[in-house]
């Protein structure tokens, strides 16, 4: 999944791709790369990112949207809590919603997500994102993800969400400390047992440069690093910006993985 912001204050690319052309060519370029879904957002989700009125957010998606679903073959995400921009994304070409509210900021997304048929990825978030880094505190991460899993699950079904719709997500960085962040990469299989896809979004994290002391920029071999043990423990999405270095690190992780064979006793 191939990173599209569209946005002036991206903790990772700034004003970059700010423009709507300027995304649409960025976005040509990750498919060229070879990324399989392309995923728009317009509201930074930084660690303490100020909330995006809609009408802007609205703005900058739909115009890089609409233009690239008219051209490429591969699924296009918008990167929204926000229903009406999701409605609007749909509208325009999207066909999966990536929400790190998980339809908990309006409870209009889960209509709309049961209304669209849309896919769905369910992210977990401990606060927003202007607080989620305020001291973040768990019990057990793992539990309490996993039961956070198990109720919001409950909730889309109850409210029309057929369960192949969700893609489930970890929320690494978000409202998670760096023990809790490796704590989640190294026992990610646990959240195999909902039977749904897993993605990780893990492309220059703070988490890597807490441990390394790397620049945003210089974060690559540390993503790459994280994504290929994520893949190693279950995960069918990762999230990222570095869409070329990302896939050749995955292909040959994935070939080794395949020839790895049972212990035996």
């Amino acid at each position: 999944m191939g990173i599209l912001n569209v946005t002036p204050d991206s903790f990772s690319e700034g004003n970059r791709f700010a423009s709507a052309d300027a995304a649409i060519n960025r976005g040509r370029e990750m498919i060229r790369q070879g990324a399989d879904i392309l995923d728009v957002g317009g509201e930074s989700t930084r660690p303490g990112a100020d909330p995006v009125p809609e009408e802007e957010e609205l703005r900058r998606v739909i115009p890089v949207i609409r233009a690239l679903s008219k051209e490429v073959r591969v699924p296009l995400s918008i990167d929204t809590t926000k229903p009406g921009v999701a409605r609007a994304a749909l509208e325009a070409g999207a066909c999966i919603i990536n929400d790190v509210a998980a339809a908990m900021a309006d409870p209009a997304m889960a209509r709309l997500v049961a209304e669209s048929r849309a896919g769905y990825v369910v992210m977990h978030m401990q606060g927003t994102p202007r607080t989620m880094q305020v001291e973040p505190r768990y019990d057990d991460v793992l539990a309490d993800i996993a039961a956070f899993f198990r109720l919001t699950l409950a909730r889309l079904e109850a409210a029309g969400v057929a369960e192949e719709q969700t893609v489930l997500d970890p929320g690494i960085g978000f409202g998670k400390a760096l023990e809790h962040n490796l704590e989640l990469l190294a026992n990610i299989a646990a959240f195999r047992e909902f039977g749904r896809p897993l993605l990780v979004g893990v492309s220059r994290k703070s988490f890597i440069g807490r441990l390394t002391g790397a620049a945003t920029e210089a974060r690559l071999p540390g993503s790459i690093a994280s994504a290929c043990l994520a893949v190693g423990g279950g995960v069918s999405i990762v999230r990222a910006h570095d869409v070329t270095e990302t896939i050749q690190a995955l292909r040959v992780s994935e070939a080794i993985l395949d020839r790895k064979r049972p212990c035996t006793s």
